[in-house]
């Protein structure tokens, strides 16, 4: 099996770098720094034998941000690595964090890659966030006694199915995890029924409820409010998806009918699809300005074309619809808005946040609508009801507050196994890069070899086992 899936990763490697060319086109962040996507980088000295802090995109880095945080705020010595896959999450990373951490690209899934950036990185702990599993990396972390945790870990039951059609692979995967930090006992039950011991699994809750108001959010309250006009209703549609952008705005001309000088504020979940958006609002005879270039006057919507601006939105808003749900990708984080005491109304596809969607719909803070007709009606009666409004948001603030305390759990699990690992990884190492193209040796009497699946190496002289060997006390 890992056979056939390191020869399929190879073929797919010019595939790969194309999609790259392809997708530079409307990101241009994605032709910049390829060579760290195949491990060629160098890493300085003082930022090895750390913490490796893997999140995919965006999303994934705002839960990353204040996990990292809280670590440097406990244990500032400790070096931490955060590696993306797209160029923005990179920039918020970068935006976020600046320099107290070391950035790189995540090595493509490619035994030599992987073994590469582990030889320059050396961590001593690999943090997973959310749901990112790939075979390699596990397999050659697992080898080389590197501590692996998968935080804020969520498997929804759709997930669940689908991994469960390839079981055999994703049991070999888990259980190569020391330990896993579960949403939800849901959650829990469900990486348990997929081969993982429940001695690994801890319900911690969801880091998304710790989060706090950035400054820099509250600071542009006021100017933004003066650049678009201090009396106007403000609806923000964040992070909106192919197929909702168009419901958002028939929704709209129905709101505009009752509030003329009403502003909608599009957020796209991808902000290089504005000019797909902007086409949109103009087929609908919508007059839309770009937020990039700062133009706010006598607009009827404004579309954000640029990252990392959401929350400052929210900052202004009277109502937001959260995008991804009308459509079937999962939606998206109900509970940044729920921080600025906001209502929130939201399509019926929550499977991506089904805690956080079930606490606030037991709160009555959170509205689920099917349609555009639903979703027009629901934002009239918010803007004309501002007693009402007040409430639900109040209500949704307070689910947030009343499930704090996940990054405490997260920082007790993270630092066990921290403190459990090897003191440098080095003796890993050797075993991975010194031993390798070289004769075998006899486990020594009191050794045992340990033959990982899916590593074919040099066999041992003892056992037989063509496989990698470390060899243990």
């Amino acid at each position: 099996m890992r056979y056939l899936y390191n020869l399929f990763c190879y073929i797919l490697v010019p595939f790969v770098l194309v999609r790259l060319l392809w997708q530079s086109r409307k990101v241009p962040g994605y032709r910049h720094r390829v060579r760290e996507r195949f491990g060629y980088f160098d890493c300085p000295e003082i930022y090895q034998n750390g913490i490796w802090v893997h999140a995919v995109s965006v999303g994934e880095t705002l839960v990353a941000v204040p996990l990292i945080r809280a670590i440097q705020a406990r244990h500032p010595n400790v070096p931490i690595t955060l590696t993306n896959m797209t160029p923005t999450g990179a920039e918020r990373a970068k935006a976020l964090l600046g320099d107290t951490i070391f950035h790189v690209y995540v090595p493509y899934d490619l035994p030599n890659v992987v073994q590469r950036f582990l030889k320059k990185v050396k961590p001593r702990l690999l943090i997973l966030i959310e749901t990112e599993l790939w075979p390699n990396m596990l397999h050659y972390c697992h080898a080389t006694k590197i501590k692996i945790l998968l935080a804020n870990a969520r498997l929804s039951e759709r997930s669940a199915k689908r991994y469960a059609r390839i079981s055999r692979i994703v049991r070999i995967m888990l259980r190569q995890l020391d330990a896993i930090a579960a949403q939800t006992e849901d959650d829990a039950k469900r990486f348990e029924h997929l081969g993982i011991s429940s001695n690994k699994i801890h319900v911690t809750g969801s880091i998304k409820f710790d989060m706090q108001i950035p400054a820099s959010a509250l600071e542009s309250t006021d100017i933004l409010r003066m650049q678009l006009g201090i009396n106007k209703k403000i609806w923000v549609a964040a992070s909106t998806h192919p197929g909702e952008e168009k419901s958002i705005l028939e929704a709209f001309l129905r709101v505009r009918e009752r509030f003329t000088d009403c502003l909608l504020i599009l957020v796209p979940r991808h902000p290089e699809r504005a000019s797909d958006i902007a086409k949109l609002c103009r087929a609908q005879a919508l007059p839309v300005a770009l937020r990039s270039k700062n133009e706010f006057t006598d607009q009827a919507v404004l579309l954000v074309d640029t990252m990392g601006e959401l929350m400052s939105f929210y900052s202004i808003a009277h109502v937001v619809f959260v995008g991804g749900s009308l459509v079937s990708t999962g939606g998206h984080n109900l509970l940044e808005p729920a921080l600025f005491s906001l209502p929130i109304i939201s399509g019926p596809h929550l499977f991506n946040f089904a805690q956080a969607a079930l606490l606030l719909e037991k709160a009555e803070a959170l509205t689920i609508i099917n349609n555009e007709k639903e979703l027009a009606c629901e934002v009239i009666k918010f803007l004309e009801n501002e007693e009402l409004s007040e409430e639900y948001g109040q209500r949704a603030c307070q689910v947030v507050a009343e499930n704090r305390g996940a990054l405490d759990r997260h920082i007790k699990i993270i630092f066990a196994l921290f403190n459990n690992s090897a003191a440098s990884g080095r003796d890993c190492f050797l075993n991975l890069f010194r031993l390798r193209g070289k004769p075998a040796r006899t486990a020594t009497r009191g050794e045992h070899c340990i033959a990982p699946l899916w590593t074919p190496q040099r066999p041992c002289l003892r056992c037989k086992q063509r496989r990698f060997l470390t060899f243990k006390t």
